[in-house]
């Protein structure tokens, strides 16, 4: 049950017909695990605890640098030098009070994912590296939960969600596979602004839509900065994947 001032702070959304009590009060029930909290997850983790998800953890090992600050929007200039995954929590409890926020400061492995995945509502893939995003698939894949994918470079975007409690549904490597090479990091290569907030937003949204009831098809979506188009791409389970080909749903 809501109070009149929760009501009043989500009065804007609840009038939504996709979204209404029913979606509010999911919502509010979720767990949402944010890995990352870089780029992507600034815009993402705003939206989310803007819209009262009830609990958000956020992790990241990395600290908050001035060269972060023209992407990374959440942060402030008296943050540098200040863990990440601490630095956003404190930005979500200023803006919502009602979320439940917790910060990890960690380098994410296999056991440490397993144990928070396990735990998770839904995930939010944030990071930057094929390894870590390898790693939050397998766990994705082994306790059947919802994970919304996000990647920024450059002037491009990409964003799927793989709904991994459907039996049909695709993981991140039937895309991909199950390699680690390949990464180019924003310092490398650089990074617009407005591009990792364009995916980001999205990555909020498609959670919300999920964590709501409704159903997120299984698409790639790439986003073009240079022309502020899109194109989507189906994807199709790959039956010989490496990591979800002999997956078993639990239940």
């Amino acid at each position: 049950m809501f109070n009149d001032e929760q009501l009043n702070r989500y009065s804007r959304q609840l009038m939504v017909d996709e979204l209404d009590l029913d979606g509010q009060e999911a919502l509010a029930a979720a767990r949402v695990l944010i890995v990352g909290c870089g780029g992507l997850a600034n815009p993402a983790a705003l939206y989310l605890a803007g819209a009262g998800v009830g609990q958000l953890v956020l992790a990241d090992d990395d600290r908050v640098e001035l060269s972060n600050l023209h992407r990374q929007v959440a942060f402030r200039g008296d943050q540098v030098r200040q863990p990440k995954a601490e630095a956003l929590r404190d930005q979500l409890q200023l803006l919502n009070a009602d979320v439940d926020v917790r910060s990890a400061v960690v380098r994410v492995d296999d056991a440490w994912l397993d144990d928070a995945v396990a735990e998770a509502t839904l995930v939010l893939d944030c990071t930057d590296n094929f390894v870590t995003r390898q790693a939050i698939n397998r766990a994705c894949v082994a306790h059947a939960k919802p994970l919304v994918s996000g990647a920024a470079i450059r002037m491009d975007g990409q964003l799927a969600v793989f709904d991994l409690r459907a039996a049909d549904s695709p993981c991140y490597a039937c895309v991909y596979g199950d390699g680690t090479d390949g990464d180019l990091a924003c310092s490398e290569a650089g990074i617009l602004g407005p591009v990792v907030g364009v995916v980001g937003t999205l990555q909020a949204l498609a959670a919300i839509r999920t964590l709501s009831g409704a159903s997120v098809a299984s698409v790639l979506h790439l986003f073009d900065g240079r022309t502020l188009g899109w194109r989507q791409v189906a994807i199709p389970r790959d039956p010989q994947c490496p990591v979800c080909a002999a997956r078993q749903l639990p239940g």
